[in-house]
């Protein structure tokens, strides 16, 4: 069992989850993890365990925003790279592009076409929340297009009623919290 100091690390992460109903649209439940990422042992405790899951990649890559936070931490504590899988729009061309369904909208992901080699490179995809897993499959299907070889994804936090580790079946998901 994974632990923050004497408590588990699902108790923390469940007691430093602030919970936003209606946001960002009405029926919606968002998980907010600032306050776990504000507390330096609960973040260290984190960064932990998703290196742990990460072992043996040669590159992290963080989804679009808070997915940035915990991969270049996981790459600083592995010593390998870090790669910012962003929201359509914020990168210069050329880029690769996958746009996907959110369980409220939908949304682009991007990565550089240009300046990083990803053939054949061992890529974990890491961000705060699985939810649906529209975001992590389209990050997947993403890289694998760029030529990487995704050996899995890691989460803090997922949101299991909403199916989304069924959704991206059958690329290796590992959480540190369901709820």
């Amino acid at each position: 069992m994974i632990t923050a100091g004497s408590a588990p690390l699902a108790d923390v992460i469940a007691s430093l989850t602030r919970k936003v109903a209606d946001f960002p649209q009405a029926g919606v439940q968002f998980s907010d993890l600032t306050p776990l990422f504000a507390d330096g042992k609960a973040m260290r405790a984190v960064t932990d365990a998703l290196a742990d899951v990460a072992s043996g990649a040669d590159l992290v890559a963080g989804i679009d925003a808070r997915g940035f936070l915990v991969a270049a931490a996981v790459a600083a504590r592995l010593g390998t790279g870090v790669l910012a899988v962003r929201k359509g729009g914020k990168l210069p061309p050329p880029v690769y592009a996958e746009q996907y369904a959110l369980e409220y909208g939908s949304a682009t992901l991007e990565i550089p076409a240009d300046g990083i080699e990803l053939v054949g490179r061992s890529v974990v995809i890491m961000d705060d929340v699985l939810a649906t897993g529209g975001t992590l499959a389209a990050a997947s299907r993403l890289l694998e297009r760029a030529g990487a070889n995704v050996t899995g994804a890691a989460v803090v936090v997922e949101l299991a009623a909403l199916g989304g580790r069924e959704a991206i079946a059958p690329l290796r998901v590992h959480s540190l919290s369901r709820s």
